[in-house]
């Protein structure tokens, strides 16, 4: 009896687990936790918690090539550029460019920002990560978790799981880490300058920024086109007024369901053999560096820019360069409202931001067209 309940033993998982699964058990738990009570970015950190420990379930083989289903997620899904490009699809359906178009000079502070990226390629690169790894690494500078799974995938796979829960771990923390930032590099002078009302924007203006910004940019960057071809006919479908079942079901439907795919397959990149590395330490804090070097150089370049303007800009719109939509323009606006309750930031706010998001799959596209 007791041979037999061996037996039945050491054929189930429980013999095999080894002391760095229950790390990463550890780990997914973690963000699991962080999604639930502190609600960091619940929507992707939450699979991606639950995928880390699925991918160390000893015997389980949802990794497996060609035969686990997480692994055919990912396959499928994520090696075959399928899902994050249906992301942008969704966010391009969410994205409203009116206050962008309203004051066309705050695209400059979304395009400063993306500073802290290139930054930090040199500095991974410099540290030892080769080429199409330090890329990877910088990439987390622009706050976005699609663009940087996007680029992982195609040049370093194997940290795909790391840079994606850095990215949007430190997307979960711009209200801590920017607010220092932001004020260390502005004087409350600075912070209380109050913006010109915003012009309106008219209809045919939104309905031909996508149109004109998908045929420059793609041709400009060939590389980018995955993303920013569905992010333009994702907000095509928000301004053309004429196709409201399709933009429901981007922004809701198929938003959700993507985020699902995405997720799982993410986290179970990250076993226990390739995440348990030294690298993977140095990979959080180049992505802490690549942030806040995102922040700074948006809101230098905004005090750079006051130097030859009239109209002045309130320098804190340089922080929302950084592509985390709409969070950062939040935390713009509720640190300029600490200097000043009246002086209402948000609206400026949200044009740096989503000129960010263009500027960070640009910067990708760059990466791919040089290294790949």
């Amino acid at each position: 009896m007791i041979e037999k309940l061996l037996a039945i033993f050491m054929t189930s998982g429980f013999f095999y687990i080894k002391w760095n699964m229950l790390v990463m058990w550890l780990i997914g738990f973690a963000l699991i936790y962080l999604a639930i009570a502190k609600n960091y970015e619940p929507l992707l950190l939450l699979p991606i918690g639950f995928g880390i420990i699925l991918a160390n379930l000893p015997l389980a083989d949802l990794m497996k090539p060609h035969e686990g289903l997480l692994w055919r997620f990912y396959h499928y899904g994520i090696q075959w550029e399928i899902i994050p490009p249906l992301i942008f699809l969704g966010l391009g359906a969410l994205t409203d460019f009116g206050p962008m178009l309203a004051r066309p000079v705050l695209i400059f502070l979304g395009a400063g920002a993306q500073a802290g990226v290139y930054i930090t390629f040199f500095v991974a690169y410099a540290i030892g990560f080769d080429l199409k790894e330090a890329a990877t690494v910088g990439i987390i500078g622009g706050a976005d978790g699609p663009t940087t799974i996007f680029l992982a995938t195609k040049l370093a796979p194997h940290m795909l799981g790391s840079c994606a829960v850095a990215a949007y771990s430190y997307m979960a923390l711009v209200p801590i880490i920017q607010p220092p930032i932001m004020k260390l590099l502005t004087t409350r002078e600075e912070r209380v300058i109050r913006m010109k009302k915003l012009r309106k924007v008219s209809t045919l203006e939104k309905i031909l920024f996508p149109m004109v910004s998908a045929l420059v940019i793609i041709l400009l960057v060939p590389a980018a086109a995955p993303l920013m071809a569905m992010f333009m006919i994702g907000n095509l479908f928000r301004e053309a007024k004429v196709v409201e079942r399709l933009n429901r079901a981007a922004q809701n439907e198929l938003l959700n369901i993507v985020t699902i795919f995405l997720g799982l397959p993410v986290g179970a990149t990250m076993n226990a053999e390739t995440f348990l590395q030294p690298k993977v330490i140095f990979i959080f804090f180049l992505g802490l560096l690549a942030f806040m070097a995102s922040t700074a150089t948006g809101v230098l370049l905004a005090k750079l820019m006051n130097l030859f303007n009239r109209e002045k800009i309130n320098p804190l719109l340089g922080a929302a360069g950084v592509s985390a939509v709409p969070m950062a323009a939040r935390v713009v606006h509720k640190v300029g409202a600490e200097a000043d309750k009246k002086n209402y930031l948000l609206m400026y706010a949200m044009g740096p931001n989503v000129a960010g998001v263009i500027g960070t799959v640009i910067a990708a596209g760059v990466f791919l067209t040089i290294l790949k």
